[in-house]
């Protein structure tokens, strides 16, 4: 049984801790990249040299280009793959009063019909060989509201909905489906938020952001033979943030 990955948006930040974690795990892994390749290359060869009895491959792709996503569909329908992780995701930051369609169409193109059109393509296989592993990388934003993401948290909350149908559709066929929900993660998507940190992970109960290494662990649990049963589900990696009311004693 071939257990190749797809994972999306692996070069840098989560993305590539992703693609270290699942290689490490024993996986063949083919990553897509936007505009990064120089990370990319760097992380193939990273990769190539520390396991180089995998095969790690890197793939020009946006996301955002729906004829470029038919493309890659269309090349890789037949190769096959164990797994998939949609991990790409576009920031769309605007009061819901306030939305901007053509801005939050983009972002829900990116983190939610990407993901409907390669698990369109790559299920088929999945079924075929009656075993197959989705995740999706969510958010916490679309369990908790937040002032500022509404179009962002609708996209991660269609992803879920999405991903639950999938899971229940899918299941006597041998594929699982579910969904990851981090909350802050110390990558470098975080730098704009540097002046608020302190603040931020004092709201915490973890007190701390996440390592994405943390939020990679567990796509590996769910890329393997222990979670089978495990589908449809929705995870927090949050430090506890969506368990918390929200509102503090001073």
């Amino acid at each position: 049984m071939s257990t190749r990955i797809l994972v999306t948006g692996g070069a840098s930040g989560l993305g590539a801790a992703l693609v270290r974690a699942l290689v490490g795990a024993g996986h063949d892994v083919a990553f897509t990249y936007r505009s990064s390749a120089p990370a990319a290359e760097a992380l193939v060869a990273e990769l190539a040299a520390a396991h180089p009895d995998r095969a790690v491959t890197a793939h020009a792709l946006d996301l955002a280009d729906r004829d470029a996503i038919e493309a890659f569909c269309a090349d890789h329908e037949e190769t096959g793959f164990y797994g998939l992780v949609h991990n790409a995701g576009q920031s769309s930051d605007a009061l819901a009063a306030m939305l901007d369609q053509d801005r939050a169409e983009a972002a829900m193109q990116v983190n939610f019909w990407s993901l409907t059109r390669l698990a369109k393509s790559l299920v088929r296989g999945m079924i075929r060989a009656r075993s197959g592993r989705i995740v999706a990388i969510g958010s916490v934003a679309a369990l908790r509201a937040n002032p500022g993401n509404a179009a962002y948290a609708a996209s991660k909350g269609a992803l879920i909905a999405y991903c639950r149908t999938l899971a229940i559709e899918s299941a006597k066929r041998g594929v699982t489906v579910n969904v990851i929900a981090p909350g802050f993660i110390d990558t470098g998507m975080m730098a704009p938020y540097a002046a608020h940190r302190a603040g931020m992970e004092r709201q915490i109960p973890a007190g701390r952001f996440a390592r994405p290494e943390e939020v990679a662990a567990l796509a590996v649990f769910l890329m393997g033979a222990g979670a089978a049963y495990v589908t449809g589900a929705v995870l927090p990696v949050d430090g506890g943030l969506t368990a918390m009311m929200g509102v503090h004693r001073s």
